[in-house]
């Protein structure tokens, strides 16, 4: 297996060689803290907008104005989501680009050996 150029710092699922007990542990408890980490992000930011629109409908006159905080880090948390589930290490769309990558750096290597 040629040596990378960058030391494998996030080891994943769709590499060649097993993991370790211990890196599988490690990325499982990476994986598990990152998830833990939205929940606490979307369960704040249910209890403060609560709070938000609560004020901007009984303390400050009834005008719509907690619309805007609501979108503002609604779109924060969505892309945090995104980056937990999606992108984030050992997630499905990363190893499908990862894949990819990978397939088409072989084709190319295999066709300037071929030729």
């Amino acid at each position: 297996m040629p040596r990378t150029r960058y030391p494998r710092i996030f080891p994943t699922m769709s590499t060649n060689t097993p993991m370790t007990p211990e890196e599988l542990d490690r990325l499982a408890r990476k994986r598990a803290g990152a998830k833990m980490g939205w929940y606490l992000h979307a369960a704040v930011y249910v209890i403060v907008n609560l709070f938000v629109f609560a004020m901007s409908q009984y303390a400050f006159g009834n005008r719509a104005w907690s619309v805007f905080p609501l979108l503002g880090w609604g779109l924060g948390l969505a892309l945090h989501g995104a980056s937990v589930w999606l992108v984030g290490a050992g997630g499905e769309l990363r190893e499908r680009m990862v894949k990819k990558e990978r397939d088409r750096l072989q084709r190319n290597q295999d066709r300037r050996d071929g030729t």
